[in-house]
């Protein structure tokens, strides 16, 4: 499971099916192209596809990863309750064993998450619908 390249099959999701975009506001992934995509440069890991929540900010700031405030010169604009963002599967993990994980986008998800994270998991935290 590689990053996606002109001519390649398209990446999966956990389900089995083609991986959908995360988010194009604000704008997500490692390569900050709206989907859970990654690669060999990736070892982050940034694959799971998570609703951001004010109790995963502030899990994820005492973690030392601000998401909530913006980097402009970064150009990132800080996460608030309700964003979509491509987490690190391990984070997402952590963050579960800590009783606070983010709920998750399972077609915006990339398969290699589940190196990391079982399924099983992953579907008790799912977000029913994108409404």
């Amino acid at each position: 499971m590689t990053e996606r390249r002109e001519g390649q099959d398209a990446p999966l999701n956990v389900l089995g099916g083609r991986l959908q975009e995360c988010s194009a506001a604000p704008v997500t992934g490692f390569w900050r192209d709206g989907c859970c995509n990654t690669g060999p440069q990736d070892v982050g890991r940034h694959t799971v596809c998570a609703v951001m929540t004010a109790a995963f900010l502030a899990f994820s700031r005492s973690r030392g990863n601000d998401l909530s405030t913006p980097a402009p010169e970064a150009g990132f604009p800080g996460l608030k309750p309700g964003d979509r963002w491509c987490l690190c599967a391990a984070r997402w993990a952590e963050a579960l064993e800590a009783g606070i994980a983010p709920p998750v986008m399972l077609d915006a998800t990339h398969a290699a998450t589940l190196r990391v994270v079982g399924l099983a998991d992953l579907r008790r935290h799912a977000v029913v619908s994108r409404a």
